[in-house]
């Protein structure tokens, strides 16, 4: 079946590259350009010329215990906050800062996104924000991959790190062939054929993302059928929320944002993250994986077995929860928790 849908993902691509519709995607529209969004938002000037943009929560940053850095969620901004109670934040002393990854809100786009750029991407806002030698990390859903990135290329940087329903790579070497296929069956179809021209024909994902004959991605779609009982139950209460900003993660064009992020999250990494060596060998900090087992984004049995290849990390299932269950009343408390202090009520 796999190789079935393979078939008709590449002879479609091939048939739009017949016919010239494997368009090159328009320039994108830097912040602050005059035909661009305005800058709206503090920056910092990376080391290759690129500005990102950040955000400052929590505690006052010279009086907290804790300094985390956010990696925000696929299609959204460093704008929409970590949903931790207030009274848990001032009780920990946790200082957080959210940024826009590459391409998304008000960052500029790299053209040459990796997982690795992502890791260095954060270093350098650590540096910047004079965060100190060691700070932890949480990423979301997509912002998985720049945790991932960060355990893999600056380690020694790290109190500790989080990743909640992070994304999967279905072609991640240590996944046993037979265990990663019959996840991906269980995705929604239209998400399936996104992925598979994403990883086998990335050159055509714009062609494929903005055709209109056949569903592409679910996910840039906001397809509801995404969305397991509990999320939808999460959207609805998140949606009437007066907390609700407006999301400005394609403003400057949809290809270094969320097309970009899928060609980086389902392209062929560096390194695979199930090879990965234990960053905290005396227990001086730790790693997390939330999963929710009703997820019906990311599989929870390849979550599982990323968990068993790397017992250091500790995983934490949620049986009634969703892709989105970080949303549900408590469950960002105890993430900060179980990071910061090592409990897990």
């Amino acid at each position: 079946m796999i190789s079935r849908r393979i078939g008709i993902v590449v002879l479609i691509a091939l048939l739009g590259w017949g016919l010239k519709l494997a368009t090159q995607p328009p320039p994108p529209k830097l912040c602050g350009s005059p035909d661009g969004p305005p800058v709206t938002s503090p920056r910092i000037r990376l080391s290759d010329g690129r500005f990102l943009a950040y955000k400052e929560w929590g505690v006052p940053k010279e009086k907290a215990t804790y300094k985390l850095i956010l990696c925000h969620a696929f299609d959204s901004t460093k704008d929409f906050p970590f949903p931790a109670s207030q009274e848990v934040v001032e009780e920990l002393g946790v200082y957080m800062v959210s940024y826009d990854r590459a391409g998304y809100g008000e960052s500029d786009p790299n053209p040459k996104r990796s997982v690795k750029s992502e890791a260095l991407d954060i270093e350098e806002l650590a540096d910047n924000l004079h965060l100190g030698p060691k700070f932890y990390v949480l990423g979301a859903s997509m912002g998985g991959y720049s945790v991932w990135g960060c355990l893999q290329y600056i380690p020694h940087r790290l109190a500790g790190a989080t990743l909640v329903v992070p994304v999967i790579n279905y072609w991640w070497p240590s996944f046993p062939r037979g265990l990663s296929k019959e996840a991906m069956k269980k995705v929604v179809v239209a998400e399936q054929r996104t992925l598979l021209v994403a990883h086998y024909a990335p050159s055509l994902l714009y062609t494929w993302m903005t055709q209109k004959w056949i569903a592409s991605s679910a996910a840039a779609s906001h397809d509801p059928g995404i969305f397991s009982k509990p999320d939808l139950d999460v959207l609805q209460k998140f949606m009437s929320s007066p907390l609700l900003t407006e999301n400005k993660a394609r403003q400057q064009g949809i290809y270094e944002s969320i097309h970009r992020d899928l060609l980086v999250m389902f392209g062929n990494w560096e390194f695979d993250p199930m090879n990965i060596t234990n960053p905290f060998p005396q227990n001086e900090g730790s790693v997390h994986i939330w999963q929710g087992y009703e997820d019906r984004l990311v599989r929870v049995e390849l979550q599982r077995y990323i968990a068993e290849k790397l017992p250091w990390i500790k995983y934490h299932e949620v049986r009634d929860g969703g892709h989105m269950f970080i949303f549900a009343d408590g469950f960002a408390d105890r993430i900060l928790k179980a990071l910061l202090v090592g409990q897990d009520d």
